[in-house]
């Protein structure tokens, strides 16, 4: 009997709060994504592992450029894109893949593959507009039949690279 509580108390308590702490780490403060498509690359590739921080209040902590895991019912699934357009705002791409935003240029250095075609944004209240840094591969907001992603669809925010292992680092 004390052999059982010796190995109860060393092994089996604490295993058990490790796996605890797990849970709630995961379920409460961070996840991990799977890239589902090339629509972000050069920045991050398909299929690549992701570590993100979940995202409790969007209104709040999204900021233009940000890399984020959202749920998108119209093609279900989870996806990555990069935050184009906030609460309000007119986004517009012209005919050579240039982006302004309330009819200011604004430089997206991360956008290597841009698509020359023309298209034009009025983000509602409390949504968002996403697009993918390879604009002439990706399949984003100009095509879906509703190009805007409400707030409490925002999981988390993409923070680090963990597969393949090449691109292991901070995403930015």
């Amino acid at each position: 009997m004390e052999t059982f509580k010796r190995v109860l108390k060393e092994w089996i308590i604490p295993f058990a709060l490790e796996i605890i702490a797990i849970v709630l780490i995961v379920k409460f403060v961070c996840f991990f994504a799977v890239v589902p498509t090339g629509s972000m690359i050069p920045t991050v590739d398909e299929h690549s592992w992701l570590f993100a921080t979940r995202m409790y209040n969007p209104e709040k902590n999204v900021k233009r450029g940000d890399i984020l895991v959202f749920r998108s019912d119209e093609m279900d699934q989870t996806l990555l894109k990069r935050c184009i357009g906030l609460p309000g705002e007119k986004i517009v791409l012209d005919d050579e893949g240039k982006l302004y935003i309330n009819g200011e240029y604004y430089e997206e250095p991360y956008v290597v593959n841009k698509l020359a075609e023309p298209a034009s944004f009025q983000v509602p209240e409390g949504s968002y507009l996403f697009l993918g840094d390879n604009r002439s591969g990706s399949l984003d907001a100009r095509y879906w039949e509703d190009p805007y992603v409400p707030a409490g669809k925002i999981m988390g925010k993409a923070r680090f690279t963990m597969w393949p292992l090449k691109n292991f680092g901070i995403l930015k």
